[in-house]
């Protein structure tokens, strides 16, 4: 079960140091392993062996060593001389081990001074000491001591005394074992201390990390806050920049939408006029129904307009210009409607001359001496259907005129009803839709 070193170090040449530590006395386990029949001296120049057993509360591992230490060391760096201490067969578990190891008369100490055995593990704690010992010469067993009586009393006080000592080391012993129990639970409770402590270390130190992280990622936050600020302001202007082109082109669409509106009533107008000049001649009922199915085009066309208009609305970026397209392509439309007006009055001017107008006939009465051979225009009675022929009626007012009246005289009675656009060619009937066509124009 031994197991030897040729050469064992001592403290002043070694070349192979065992695992030490600096734990002081009172952080150590005396008690986990208990060496056995330890002399009191032992004789110099002669081998050493050193008893020992292992207990339940250790597991002997492959670089725990016993060393000899003078009494009164501190740590397990104030060794004198080890040896390693051998493993334990196969199978050791729950029960004690009895080991040996011999120590070569070499290495051991030549002074008298008092020694001791220490079993250190591989951690370089101490799990286990012996009595004190010293190293010297036995005395003769063939010398005879002649002794007094006296000093047979003083030799049986003395070994009282010892005795009285002996039981006091043992005490001490047991003393020292219970606080070594005690001191392994404060050891057990301050290694589980320095586990937390380690573990508290670690997490403040990843809640210092996060900290950085989340300040660094905090001052990012602000810088983008900063930009983000300066562009919700600049949105903002932009959305302010576009409410307001908004509410502009809202009422430029609402003053278009009204001048549609007179526009319809307009056609609506002319289209009971074209009705009553069907009447006139009957051969015109082709071109009457031909402006009818115009202007039913033109009603199609305004509120395919107005839809267009409200589609635009909400484009607002491209409304503008879709307005301005909507306004000159109604401009185009006043422009065809006056064209078709003058037309119409051209045409009407041209079937008053050729034909009558279409009344119910009447007797007319023979004219006398003192009567109009035309009758006369502006009295309500009938006329003699030579003076029906020879008459023009103002397509606007309906005022009567003699056939033979010079054109330019009636043109200027009908244009006086028609109001010129001082800024373009247009002329308008309807007052109101006179004003609201300058209203156009101030906007632009």
């Amino acid at each position: 079960m031994g197991a030897e070193l040729s050469q064992p170090p001592t403290m002043e040449d070694s070349c192979d140091d065992p695992p030490t530590s600096a734990v002081l006395l009172d952080s150590c386990h005396f008690s986990h392993v208990l060496f056995n029949h330890v002399e009191k001296f032992y004789v110099p120049g002669g081998d050493v062996t050193c008893h020992y057993t292992l207990t339940q509360n250790i597991t002997a591992r492959a670089k725990d060593w016993v060393g000899i230490f003078r009494v009164g060391w501190k740590t397990t760096r104030e060794y004198y001389t080890f040896m390693w201490a051998p493993l334990p067969a196969a199978g050791h578990g729950d029960t004690a081990v009895q080991q040996k190891i011999q120590f070569k008369a070499y290495y051991l100490p030549k002074d008298d001074e008092y020694y001791q055995f220490c079993y250190v593990d591989q951690d370089g704690m101490v799990r286990g000491a012996s009595v004190p010992f010293q190293f010297r010469a036995e005395a003769e067993d063939d010398i005879l001591v002649v002794t007094t009586q006296g000093e047979v009393e003083e030799i049986e006080l003395q070994n009282k005394n010892l005795r009285q000592e002996n039981q006091e080391l043992k005490a001490s012993c047991a003393n020292l074992q219970q606080q070594n129990l005690e001191l392994q639970e404060e050891l057990k409770k301050t290694q589980e201390l320095q586990k937390s402590l380690e573990s508290l270390r670690s997490n403040t130190e990843k809640l210092e990390l996060e900290l950085n992280s989340l300040k660094v990622e905090n001052k990012h936050l602000k810088e983008q806050g900063d930009c983000t600020g300066a562009e919700l302001q600049q949105l903002k202007e932009q959305i302010q920049s576009v409410t307001s082109e908004k509410e502009r082109l809202e009422t430029r669409l609402r003053t278009a939408l009204d001048h549609m509106d007179q526009l319809q009533s307009q056609v609506l107008n002319y289209e009971k006029e074209v009705e009553n000049l069907s009447h006139v001649d009957q051969d015109k009922t082709k071109q009457l129904e031909t402006l009818k199915e115009e202007n039913q085009q033109l009603r199609l066309s305004t509120a395919q307009q107005q839809h267009d208009l409200m589609k635009e609305l909400e484009e607002q970026k491209h409304l503008f210009q879709v307005l301005q397209a909507e306004k000159d392509e109604a401009d185009e439309e006043s422009q065809k409607l006056r064209a078709e007006n003058s037309a119409l009055l051209r045409h009407l001017s041209q079937a008053t001359e050729l034909s009558a107008l279409p009344r119910a006939p009447a007797a007319a009465p023979v004219p006398g001496a003192g009567d109009l051979l035309f009758g006369n225009p502006y009295s309500g009675g009938n006329l003699g259907a030579g003076a029906e022929a020879s008459l023009r009626v103002c397509p606007l007012c309906g005022e009567l005129f003699p056939g033979d009246v010079e054109s330019s005289q009636y043109e200027a009675h009908v244009r006086s009803h028609l109001l010129d656009c001082p800024m373009c060619t247009e002329s308008f009937e309807n007052k109101q839709v006179f004003e609201d066509h300058l209203l156009c124009h101030r906007l632009e």
